[in-house]
């Protein structure tokens, strides 16, 4: 399965992003930034399965 969305750290937990623009993922007009870690880690498995099945729009 190709890796699209990862995580990283920041100030306030976890942000969720796409590694092709470094940019944070943005559902319903919010940045997946601040997450816990489950959150984070279950939320990029959902994204990179999505993707693998064939979903290639850009999440920002």
């Amino acid at each position: 399965m190709a890796i699209q969305y990862d995580v990283r750290r920041d100030p306030h937990g976890w942000t969720v992003f796409d590694r092709w623009t470094g940019e944070a993922v943005v559902l319903s007009g919010a940045a997946q930034a601040g997450m816990a870690w489950l959150d984070a880690e279950d939320l990029i498995e959902r994204l990179n399965r999505r993707r693998a099945q064939g979903d290639r729009s850009i999440l920002q």
